[in-house]
């Protein structure tokens, strides 16, 4: 199993940024897929989750109307598009996938560091 992410780096505020989650070992449409977020010195956080066929989402307060998730199920890939970035958004973002039913699986990504500094 891995998930990987890619797309992260270095932004001024009010930029944009797109990050990529590439799955494989699992059967993608499967799992719920989500981002997490941690800051330095902070819990790891959510920060948007997507239904298995993409159909639904949700996100944290403190990134509604800036960021979407999506999935390409065909793919295997889930996004993360940030647009509006602002300081506070500075964190590694790392992958999850889920499965609800028996038998649970979560799955991690190693993570991708996003700055936004001027």
């Amino acid at each position: 199993v891995q998930l990987v992410e890619s797309g992260g780096g270095l932004v001024q505020p009010g930029g944009s940024l797109r990050l990529s989650c590439a799955a494989s070992g699992f059967t993608f449409d499967n799992y719920f897929m989500s981002w997490y977020r941690q800051a330095p010195g902070k819990e790891r956080e959510s920060v948007a989750a997507i239904s298995r066929a993409g159909e639904s989402s949700t996100y944290a307060d403190s990134v509604k109307g800036r960021f979407t998730i999506s999935r390409d199920n065909a793919k295997n890939t889930v996004y993360l598009q940030m647009n509006s970035l602002k300081p506070e958004d500075t964190a590694v973002y790392y992958c999850n996938a889920y499965r609800s039913s028996w038998p649970v699986a979560d799955y991690w990504g190693q993570g991708t560091q996003v700055t936004v500094s001027s």
